[in-house]
C-alpha cells in the first residue's frame, strides 16, 4: 500500500503532525506501537507556547478548563513578577493526545493504526519503503516521506543513521501514579534534598503522582520495570520518611541524559519530538518542544507535497528547530547544575534566587522555558538590503482582536485553516501589491488598525510566525520577497 507520509509514533508530536497534514489535505498514516491508548499521562503540564499553537488551530478551549501549576520556577526556585497567563496549565498528556486524535479523525485523510511498529526502512530517490510489524506479522508500506516521532529510543532515527550525541544519565528517577486513601493525600511541591528531589502532587480523586530522583548515581536500566517497593525505598532514601504509596497505576523510569540529534533530516526521513531531543524532565519542555517541532514541519512538508514549496523550505525545518532544541537542552542542564551537589552549590542558589527576584531575569527565563521567546531568522541573504527587519519579524504573532468588514474576530481564528495570512491593518493607507497569485495557499484579512499588533501590515506563516511586517504598509519589495521566500512563486499573475 502506498501513502504520502508515514508517521512513526502516536504521541503529542506525531498526532500534532498528523493533524497539520490532515488540515493541509495530505494523506498520511500514523503507526503507534501501543495497541491501546494509555490510561495514564507521562507529562502533566502544557506550556504557553503550545497553548498558543493549539489556539491558532481552534483546539485550546478545553485546555483552559485545567488549573495552572502551583510551582513554577527554574532549578526548583520560584519566579518573581510572573505574567500570570504564562504559567503552565496542568493538562495531562493523554488529554492533549485525545484532543489531537479527535482533530485527526474529524479531518479525515489520516489513518491511525495502533499496535503497529516500524521495524525497518529503506529509502531511495523517489520514496521510502517502511517495514511494519503488527500482531498479524510484518508488511511493507511505500511512502513519499517517513517522519519519526517515536521517542528518545527512536527506531526511525537509528534506521536513518542519524547520530544522537550528548551526555548519559547520572540520575535514577521514578514517577508513579498511585491510588491512595483520601487521608493519605498529602502534598509536597517539588523539593530539593541533599541526594535528589521529591514531589507528591494530588491528581483526581484518590490518585497522587510521586516523582523521586536520586542524583549522581548509576541509573537502573529502563528495561527493568520499576516496582512500588523500589519507589518506596527511593523515597525513604531521599526524605528519611516512609510514605504509604498505595496501589500503583503507572510506574516509569526517568533520568538526566541529554542528547540531541545531529540532524533532523536524512533525505526523505525527518525526526520530531523526543526522537531529536531528550533531557531531564523539568518544566514540561519536552512535550512543548515536540508539539512545536510538528507545527513547524507540517506546513512545510505539505507545501512540498503540493508542489509550491520554494527551494530550501524543507531544509529550514532543521535550521529553525535545531537551535530551539539545543536551547532546551542547555537550560535543563543549567537547572540540573543548580540542584546538585546541594552542599556545594548552596551559595550559587542563594545568589540565583536573588537574581530571580529581578523581574527582567524571571521574564527572560520564563519566556525561554515557555517557548514564547522563539524568533526565527526570516530574511535570507538575497533579501532586500535596505533597513533592519521590523521588530515583530520572526516572532509568533500575538492573538489580538480584529475588526473586519465581516465583524469581530481574532488573529488566532484567522489561522484556524492552517494557511498563511496577509493582514492589512492600515485603515486603507497601505500600498500592498496584488497577492491573488498566492490565493491557493494564502488568505488576506483586512481589518481596522490593531494596537495589539504594532504594524500596518503583517505576513504570517501557517505556523503563526511573522515572515514580514511593516509599520507603514509601503514596503512592497520586502513583502514580495517574503512571499516568494516562504510561499513560492505565484500560480498566476
Amino acid at each position: 500500500m502506498e501513502r504520502t507520509v508515514v508517521i512513526a509514533g502516536g504521541g503529542p508530536a506525531g498526532l500534532m503532525l498528523a493533524a497539520e497534514l490532515g488540515l493541509a489535505g495530505v494523506d498520511a498514516v500514523v503507526l503507534e506501537k501501543l495497541p491501546e491508548p494509555p490510561n495514564w499521562s507521562r507529562a502533566l503540564g502544557l506550556q504557553w507556547g503550545s497553548i498558543e499553537a493549539l489556539d491558532q488551530r481552534g483546539l485550546a478551549a478545553p485546555v483552559y478548563e485545567y488549573e495552572q501549576v502551583q510551582a513554577f520556577g527554574f532549578g526548583l526556585m520560584r519566579f518573581a513578577g510572573l505574567e500570570q497567563h504564562l504559567v503552565p496549565r496542568r493538562v495531562p498528556q493523554r488529554r492533549i493526545e485525545q484532543l489531537l486524535e479527535d482533530r485527526v479523525n474529524e479531518l479525515g485523510g489520516v489513518e491511525l493504526r495502533r499496535g503497529h511498529a516500524v521495524v525497518g526502512m529503506v529509502q531511495d530517490n523517489d520514496g521510502v519503503t517502511v517495514t511494519v510489524r503488527s500482531e498479524d506479522g510484518e508488511y511493507p508500506i511505500r511512502a513519499s516521506y517517513l517522519v519519526g516521532c517515536d521517542g528518545g529510543g527512536s527506531t526511525v532515527r537509528k534506521l536513518a543513521g542519524i547520530a544522537f550525541p550528548g551526555t548519559p544519565s547520572t540520575t535514577n528517577g521514578i514517577t508513579g501514579d498511585l491510588l491512595v486513601d483520601e487521608e493519605s493525600r498529602l502534598r509536597f511541591d517539588p523539593q530539593l534534598l541533599p541526594r535528589g528531589f521529591f514531589a507528591l502532587i494530588p491528581l483526581e480523586t484518590g490518585l497522587v503522582r510521586i516523582s523521586a530522583a536520586e542524583f549522581d548515581t548509576e541509573p537502573v536500566s529502563r528495561d527493568i520495570p520499576p516496582t512500588v517497593e523500589e519507589l518506596g525505598e527511593l523515597v525513604e532514601r531521599l526524605t528519611g520518611r516512609t510514605i504509604d504509596l498505595g496501589e500503583p497505576v503507572l510506574l516509569s523510569r526517568f533520568g538526566s541524559a541529554t542528547r540531541q540529534a545531529e540532524h533532523y533530516r536524512a533525505g526523505r526521513v525527518f525526526l520530531a519530538g523526543d526522537a531529536v531531543h531528550i533531557h531531564f524532565p523539568i518544566g514540561g519542555q519536552g512535550l512543548n518542544t515536540g508539539i512545536q517541532d510538528a507545527l513547524n514541519l507540517g506546513w512545510k512538508l505539505a507545501a512540498h507535497i503540493h508542489g509550491w514549496a520554494p527551494a530550501g523550505l524543507l531544509d529550514s525545518y532543521e535550521s529553525e528547530r535545531h537551535p530551539v532544541g539545543a536551547r532546551v537542552c542547555m537550560n535543563t542542564r543549567a537547572q540540573m547544575a543548580l540542584m546538585h551537589p546541594l552542599d556545594r552549590i548552596g551559595p550559587l542558589r542563594e545568589m540565583f534566587d536573588e537574581l530571580l527576584g529581578l523581574e527582567e531575569v524571571s521574564e527572560h527565563l520564563v519566556h525561554m522555558i515557555t517557548g514564547v521567546d522563539i524568533r526565527y531568522p526570516m530574511r535570507g541573504a538575497d533579501g532586500p538590503a535596505a533597513g533592519d527587519p521590523h521588530p515583530l519579524t520572526g516572532l509568533r504573532v500575538s492573538n489580538a482582536p480584529l475588526v473586519t468588514g465581516a465583524g469581530e474576530t481574532t488573529v488566532a481564528r484567522t489561522l484556524h485553516d492552517g494557511r498563511g495570512v496577509l493582514y492589512d491593518l492600515s485603515g486603507g493607507a497601505a500600498s500592498l501589491p496584488d497577492v491573488s497569485g498566492w490565493k491557493d495557499r494564502l488568505d488576506k484579512v483586512t481589518a481596522a488598525p490593531a494596537a495589539g499588533l504594532g504594524a500596518a501590515a503583517l505576513l504570517v506563516r501557517p505556523d503563526g510566525y511573522v515572515a514580514w511586517a511593516d509599520g507603514s504598509g509601503e514596503d512592497v519589495e520586502g513583502l514580495l520577497h517574503a512571499l516568494r521566500t516562504w510561499f513560492g512563486e505565484p500560480s498566476s499573475t
